[in-house]
């Protein structure tokens, strides 16, 4: 890692779903059962995931539009029940926890923007033991979803951080949205929900294929 007084950022945001935990298939297949559930048309793999990373009520309206408002309550249950009889065996990709390590010792301030309520972020952490890896957090349902700015807005401003010393790193397009719409620069991970060709029409400093990858271009970057 780079001297401090070189660095490009101080401040490392990363994504939860999909870019630090391997969920994706759990969350899309969560939200395909939930739709089967309430009689609503199967979103096909590609819609499901392309709205993680949304609030869920965004992502539950975005892929059951047609649904009575007097019913979102029941599809938003199934979700979860689905959902949360797989939380507990959802593991990280292999080498974020060392990434982490080694940038959290190295100096960096990390945090977390996720679409995620803050109950679930909480048991996430609690159970992969990361409740005190992370200088500060911030999910959906603490202000406005992505990829409206008020997540990283309110990140920034509670370690201290500039637009400029801040990177975003995330799976999806509402991430890349999100930093953009923040005025940070962002890394784009393909890996997770989004494909490359997605990402890359937002023009993301890189796109990188593994944790691997992440860490090398932080290595030679951050």
């Amino acid at each position: 890692m780079a001297d401090p007084a070189s660095r490009r950022f101080r401040f490392l945001v990363f994504d939860w779903d999909g870019t630090l935990a391997d969920s994706t298939s759990i969350i899309a297949t969560s939200l395909q059962r939930a739709c089967a559930d309430v009689g609503e048309p199967v979103p096909c793999d590609a819609d499901a995931r392309f709205v993680i990373g949304l609030g869920l009520a965004d992502a539950l309206r975005h892929v059951a539009p047609n649904l009575p408002r007097d019913h979102w309550q029941t599809l938003t249950d199934r979700y979860r029940h689905h959902y949360l009889s797989r939380d507990a065996s959802i593991p990280l990709f292999d080498g974020a926890r060392e990434l982490l390590d080694e940038l959290d010792a190295a100096g960096f301030l990390l945090g977390v923007a996720t679409g995620k309520s803050r109950a679930g972020l909480a048991r996430a952490l609690e159970q992969q033991g990361l409740s005190s890896r992370f200088t500060a957090t911030r999910c959906a349902d603490e202000g406005f979803p992505k990829p409206h700015p008020d997540m990283l807005l309110h990140l920034m401003d509670r370690v201290g951080a500039t637009p400029a010393e801040t990177l975003m790193i995330g799976d999806t397009t509402h991430d890349l949205e999100l930093a953009k719409n923040a005025g940070t620069a962002a890394i784009a991970v393909a890996y997770g929900a989004h494909g490359p060709e997605g990402l890359a029409r937002l023009s993301p400093l890189a796109t990188v294929h593994s944790i691997v990858e992440l860490r090398q271009w932080l290595l030679a970057n951050a």
